[in-house]
């Protein structure tokens, strides 16, 4: 059998994962469709591997949901499925995508992996809900980072489950701060709205917290188009910077950081993904001690509950390559099924006022959606590579041997930050 053959199996295998509690409902005699969930994301193309990754995460949750009965509606109880649309990575075709998602009758959109993609559908959802009113659509993000998108584009129909970059890049700078060796920085990124948003970010905050450390150099790049990273890596090193911050993400944060090991750069890495789809491995023992990441949980988080959710995960999907576990994720599609619940079915503005409430707990963490402009508030954790093994490192990465210790968290409400949301409301 073919590794394509074997992967077409693999994604079958997966978008059925709530088949068997439909079948168990049937044959209880229930009616009740099954609510549709539409993921629009890069399931082709160079940034393949982080839709799959998503899907894996979402394909969980809803499994995991449907495994308990589905959710309950005034229509009974009704299962979760999740549909699969291959939006390339592109925003047109992501446009495509959301069009086919409503005709096949999907009631909620997910996507998250580009801000430029998650803006586009904004708008087009925020015109088909005023035009077409019986098939009204809400959207879930859970990536797309870029702030605009819970500021000037703010929509009623949108919720944002992942921080946004300035929030993170708060975080990181509270590690940063501790960097007594930085006198220099070099600023890199993915040339679309999210890189351009994290560089302006990055240098305000610098310029705020760390006015003696330079900026060595800004660059940013294509996005996905670039497949050799030496030229900038060796900018990097010339420019004599202790330190690289990037917002990078996908095969464009692991050859970055290969290129960067290959000309020899030994200074830290602040980035927001540098934990996870390869960067570990791709930097090795190199990166010990110096590549910092940033998000809302980790693994290594020192919590019972914590382990024992990363334990469940990987007895799911025990391969070393499909490690790529987001609880931001999980407590997404729980706040969509408590939100379903207490609005009694899928009537999107019924179930987006109940989101505006949701409250979510798992993992030992916790989390809620704030309704001024749909953005939700969590806690943050700051981690550093290590050894597996080594003290708070009990996990490691893809099996990589190095996973990420944590060394700083922030509260929900240290992490928040105003907006400037002036949301029209339905």
């Amino acid at each position: 059998m073919s590794l394509a053959t074997r992967r077409a199996l693999l994604r079958a295998s997966l978008s059925l994962l709530g088949s068997l509690p439909a079948l168990a409902a049937m044959a209880q005699g229930s009616a009740a469709e099954p609510i549709k969930l539409a993921l629009i994301e890069s399931l082709s193309g160079p940034f393949a591997n982080t839709g799959e990754a998503v899907f894996r995460n979402l394909a969980w949750a809803v499994e995991r949901v449907n495994a308990r009965g589905g959710v309950r509606t005034a229509q009974g109880q009704r299962l979760l499925q999740l549909e699969r649309f291959d939006n390339k990575g592109q925003a047109e075709e992501s446009l495509s995508m959301l069009r086919a998602a409503i005709d096949t009758g999907c009631t909620v959109v997910l996507q998250g992996n580009s801000s430029s993609v998650a803006a586009a559908l904004i708008d087009a959802i925020n015109k088909h809900n005023a035009r077409d009113t019986a098939r009204r659509v809400l959207f879930l993000n859970y990536s797309a980072v870029d702030p605009i998108l819970t500021n000037q584009l703010c929509s009623f129909w949108h919720f944002r489950f992942d921080a946004h970059a300035d929030m993170r890049m708060s975080a990181l700078m509270e590690v940063i701060q501790q960097d007594k060796q930085l006198r220099g920085v070099y600023l890199i990124g993915q040339d679309y709205s999210f890189g351009h948003a994290v560089l302006r970010e990055a240098k305000r905050q610098l310029a705020a917290r760390l006015p003696d450390v330079a900026i060595a150099g800004e660059e940013l790049h294509p996005i996905g188009r670039v497949k050799d990273f030496l030229p900038y890596a060796s900018k990097i090193k010339a420019s004599g910077a202790q330190a690289v911050l990037t917002g990078n993400w996908g095969n464009d944060l692991t050859l970055l950081i290969k290129a960067a090991r290959e000309v020899g750069f030994e200074g830290r890495f602040y980035t927001f993904y540098g934990n996870a789809l390869g960067a570990p491995a791709a930097i090795g023992e190199a990166g010990v001690g110096k590549v910092v990441a940033v998000a809302d949980w980790m693994p290594n988080v020192p919590t019972p509950a914590s382990a024992a959710f990363y334990r469940a995960f990987r007895e799911r999907f025990p391969k070393p390559q499909e490690d790529y576990v987001h609880l931001r994720m999980q407590m997404m599609i729980e706040a969509l099924a408590q939100a379903i619940e207490r609005a009694g079915g899928t009537d999107a503005v019924r179930v987006a006022r109940a989101l505006e409430q949701a409250q979510v707990s798992m993992a030992g963490r916790t989390g809620s959606m704030r309704a001024e402009d749909h953005q939700f508030q969590q806690a943050l954790v700051v981690g550093v590579m290590e050894r597996q093994g080594n003290p708070g490192v009990p996990f490691d990465v893809e099996g990589s041997g190095y996973g990420f210790k944590v060394v700083r968290e922030i509260s929900a409400a240290q992490a928040e930050l105003p907006t400037t949301c002036a949301m029209v409301r339905a």
